[in-house]
């Protein structure tokens, strides 16, 4: 089950017949493909009756255990409660998968439709221009981000980590506020690690679920004795802030040379550039989460009270 990230798809063609689809009695007429993956398509629907805009996400199950991870996505939702972190608004179930006589079922998803999009999307159109945003913007977006992430961290009844985040996964509100989206690669946050088969599951979950651009070291190569815990999402985090910055994750470079990018995340080298606009102070916190060996690597409580402290720096010294 592939999860299909947030950037939306700037192709506005009309659909020669508009699709109506009938989500728990709500009526919606699609209007527009916003983004597509390996199982799963998002678009952008009406509702009928209400005439509001809302994402319709569908992801077609082949099996009872794709229907499951699927569904996963929904009970996530209900366990976080934070206004940086995406609401399911509706969904419906329809049809019964059965690899068995080659049957699928279809998960409709309705969420809140963001029409500024992503904060991917945000800096390639910042970066067209090297229109580098303003230190204080980018510390109010990333502690919206942190305060959702730590919604996600705490829980209940066991903390979950998203293990997807990544500025494609990051929607931004009517007033800019960061929203964290698509929990289809959420999953418990605290993993012991015994054996080699628990360790390779883990690995190719990552594999299949987590970005390689944002993928933190320890999910890379997985020791075969070792615990797992929400810190992974800290290493994404850090990237998330650099590409604040910078318009990309440090890794991008690496990927899109097609050098190793796993060599380059364990080596915990991390490329500033050297005319970056930015405070040291920045830098410095891009690095605190940056940090190879997870059990150094801050918790987010300690990460968001660090902003604090370096937007009120900011705040005295202008």
């Amino acid at each position: 089950m592939q999860s299909i990230g947030w950037t939306l798809i700037m192709k506005r063609g009309c659909f020669c017949r508009k699709e109506t689809l009938n989500i728990n009695g709500s009526r919606y007429t699609i209007r527009d493909r916003l983004a597509t993956g390996g199982f799963s398509l998002i678009d952008l629907g009406e509702n009928a009756s209400t005439r509001r805009s809302y994402a319709i996400k569908r992801i077609t199950c082949h099996s009872i255990d794709d229907q499951n991870i699927a569904l996963r996505e929904i009970e996530n939702c209900r366990k976080i409660d934070s206004d940086n972190v995406i609401r399911v608004v509706d969904y419906e179930l329809k049809g019964q998968a059965d690899i068995v006589i080659n049957t699928t079922s279809t998960l409709y998803i309705v969420l809140p439709y963001y029409k500024h999009g992503s904060l991917a999307d945000h800096l390639q159109l910042r970066s067209r221009k090297q229109d580098h945003m303003p230190e204080a913007q980018i510390l109010q977006i990333f502690l919206g981000v942190c305060e959702g992430l730590k919604a996600i961290h705490e829980a209940k009844p066991v903390p979950l980590a998203h293990r997807d985040l990544k500025t494609a996964n990051i929607c931004l509100s009517d007033s800019f506020e960061p929203i964290i989206v698509d929990l289809g690669s959420m999953t418990e946050a605290r993993l012991q690690i015994v054996g080699q088969t628990d360790a390779q599951r883990l690995q190719d979950e990552a594999e299949e679920r987590s970005s390689i651009v944002y993928r933190a070291p320890e999910l890379f190569t997985v020791k075969t004795y070792c615990t797992i815990d929400e810190r992974s999402d800290i290493w994404s985090l850090g990237c998330v802030l650099y590409a604040m910055c910078h318009f990309n994750s440090p890794y991008d470079p690496i990927y899109e040379r097609g050098d190793s990018v796993a060599l380059a995340v364990l080596s915990g080298n991390v490329n500033i550039p050297e005319d970056s606009i930015y405070t040291e102070d920045m830098n410095d916190l891009i690095n605190y989460m940056l940090r190879t060996d997870p059990m150094e690597r801050p918790f987010i409580f300690s990460v968001i009270e660090r902003t604090h402290d370096l937007i009120q720096k900011l705040e005295g010294r202008l």
